[in-house]
């Protein structure tokens, strides 16, 4: 049910919707924003220019940036591909979906943010990667394989209605080959984080990841710019995240932050104030909601998340207390749950007498043959060996303040026993709560070498009963 615009933002005073109608010619202050979604495939969360990275060239992304809100602490609910894209479009976390696992399709009758949008009048599109099956898909009116070249044909449907357009690239995945961009990115610029080796391979395979960050913010400067050009920008709220993290060990598939941080920019004329940074705790499981928010549009009840959308026109809101993720099946099984305050994080493993599982694209790239090849020399660091240990510990606690690569697991120290405890409280009310399934109820095969990387199989196992 449709309820007005000023009725829903009402909290946020009349002051700022009078500024909304003087800036935003385009639609007037009853009519709900346009809603343009780009999400990145597999990038890292401070792999851009607005989060200090001055090696990587995104100035679309940066402009974007400049317009809006930048989110510097925004998590999503898991580092995997489909699983994550699910619970954002969802807004229920993925053990909730019955899509938990990668490559697992949506079921029948989970009702996706396009399909609650099209019942408020909105003209919903996807473009790329969907990865939700076909009973996501059927929920848009509109789909197309291309991206900025399918706009134009997509706002010409549109017509005059309000639309819904969800962009999946299919950059910064893997695998990688040279020529991306016409000026790629020099080697001995990129960050190399210390769970990777820092050597000329894996600055190679780093500057070809950056090159397809480029590309990807390349469309999305095109894409803004036919925006633009049809005088549309003004009425359209516009957002920027990833699904997960980078494709590289220790990142994507993860329950650290490298993979289940998320850039997040959020641009909505009028309405945000430009250029500024929101310091809380935002969970993607938020999204959803924020989104039927600012259309006018009610929550469901089996929504997870609540809207953030207060912290869009006022950056002093208090944001979450806590975060949650989750690691399921991808290539190999996990049961990884984990929770993260705005210092520490709490990760609890099951399948301990296994390595971590690396992701079969991320295992077979030029940074983890570097990380093998010093596990065979024997000159790892203890943060790097980490990735190849087992058994795993039961619970890992981390200070991100004092180690923000999480590579100093601080669990059994009494420094952080009360916190430890706390955390662990925390977690197993939120387990309860989203009615999340235990280890022991499911266990699917690994069709990946959790060390080697070699696949098995091309098959996504069965479940075992």
């Amino acid at each position: 049910m449709r309820r007005s615009l000023p009725s829903v933002l009402g909290h946020l005073g009349l002051g700022l919707l009078l500024a909304a109608a003087m800036t935003s010619p385009a639609r007037g202050v009853d009519e709900p924003p346009n809603i343009l979604v780009f999400v990145a495939d597999d990038a890292g969360w401070s792999d851009f220019g607005a989060y200090g990275n001055r090696a990587v060239r995104t100035p679309s992304l940066d402009a974007l940036a400049a317009s809006g809100v930048v989110f510097d602490n925004a998590f999503l609910t898991t580092a995997s591909c489909s699983p994550s894209r699910i619970s954002i479009l969802s807004g229920r976390y993925p053990h909730a979906t019955g899509a938990e696992d990668l490559h697992s399709p949506l079921p029948e009758g989970v009702e996706l943010l396009p399909s609650l949008l099209g019942r408020e009048g909105y003209f919903t599109g996807h473009m790329r990667k969907t990865h939700y099956g076909p009973a996501g898909e059927r929920q848009f009116d509109w789909f197309s394989e291309e991206t900025w070249e399918g706009l134009p044909g997509f706002l010409d449907e549109a017509g005059e209605r309000p639309f819904f357009l969800w962009v999946g690239f299919r950059d910064p995945h893997r695998p990688y080959s040279a020529g991306a961009i016409d000026s790629p990115h020099d080697p001995a610029e990129v960050f190399v984080p210390p769970y990777l080796v820092d050597d000329a391979a894996t600055r190679e395979d780093l500057a070809l990841y950056y090159d397809e960050i480029a590309r990807m913010d390349l469309r999305v400067g095109r894409m803004l710019a036919e925006l633009d050009r049809r005088a549309l920008r003004e009425s359209t709220l516009v957002v920027f995240l990833s699904d997960n993290g980078a494709p590289f060990p220790r990142a994507k598939a993860t329950a650290y932050d490298a993979g289940i941080r998320t850039p997040l920019i959020i641009s909505w004329p009028g309405v945000a104030p430009a250029g500024v940074r929101y310091a809380g705790l935002a969970s993607m499981i938020d999204l959803a909601p924020t989104l039927l928010e600012a259309a006018a549009a009610e929550t469901p009840a089996s929504f997870h998340g609540s809207s953030f959308a207060a912290a869009l026109t006022d950056q002093t809101v208090p944001g979450r207390e806590y975060v949650f993720a989750e690691r399921n099946w991808h290539n190999c099984d996990e049961h990884i749950r984990t929770v993260r305050g705005a210092r520490y994080k709490l990760i609890r493993n099951a399948y301990t007498e296994l390595p971590l599982c690396t992701p079969a694209d991320a295992s077979r790239s030029a940074s983890w043959y570097s990380l093998t090849a010093r596990r065979e020399a024997g000159t790892l660091t203890p943060g790097q060996a980490r990735l190849f240990e087992a058994p795993r510990p039961v619970v890992e606690v981390y200070d991100l303040e004092a180690d923000p690569h999480e590579l100093v697991n601080l669990a059994g120290r009494p420094e952080v026993e009360r916190i430890a405890r706390q955390l662990s409280r925390v977690l197993d009310a939120w387990i309860e709560e989203t009615e999340d399934f235990p280890a022991s109820h499911r266990r699917r095969a690994d069709n990946t070498d959790r060390v080697t990387g070699v696949k098995f199989s091309q098959k996504v196992p069965p479940l075992e009963p």
